[in-house]
């Protein structure tokens, strides 16, 4: 995927949200610590760094939403830190109760939240949910 694919399936993902512009992926995959997952409707961008690894972004193409690519998304990235973090972590709006449904069936649990932190289109800011999950030598857990 081109910068510009991952900036037009952020855009349409992300509708009441703030989308992050072709520049922005750019610059981030450009660090050797990040990485993207990718599927032809839907991708991750994961930052790895000194044990932990922080998913940055999840976006899955809202007509192909219910069709499994973001539990294939996430079970990719779990696959890809064995032995190579102790911690994983997310930020999620905490009114996407369908992204928080999901990652809590990968074990993440609610850490903290920031108030007000994301910015809405003709809506009031929604905060984020900041969750976190340990991880055995980077394995799934059973």
């Amino acid at each position: 995927m081109t910068h510009d694919d991952l900036a037009r399936l952020h855009a349409a993902a992300f509708r009441v949200d703030r989308p992050w512009r072709a520049e922005e992926f750019s610059g981030l995959l450009d660090n050797r610590f990040t990485a993207l997952i990718t599927h032809p409707h839907g991708f991750a961008l994961i930052r790895t760094l000194a044990g932990e690894s922080e998913l940055l972004t999840l976006a899955v193409d809202p007509a192909h939403h219910r069709e499994g690519i973001a539990l294939s998304l996430l079970t990719q990235w779990m696959e890809r830190l064995k032995g190579h973090a102790s911690r994983a972590y997310l930020e999620v709006a905490s009114d996407n109760y369908a992204a928080i449904a999901l990652y809590q069936k990968f074990g993440f649990e609610p850490h903290s939240t920031r108030k007000a932190y994301y910015m809405r289109k003709n809506a009031p800011p929604a905060d984020a949910l900041l969750m976190e999950r340990a991880l055995t030598c980077g394995q799934m857990p059973d």
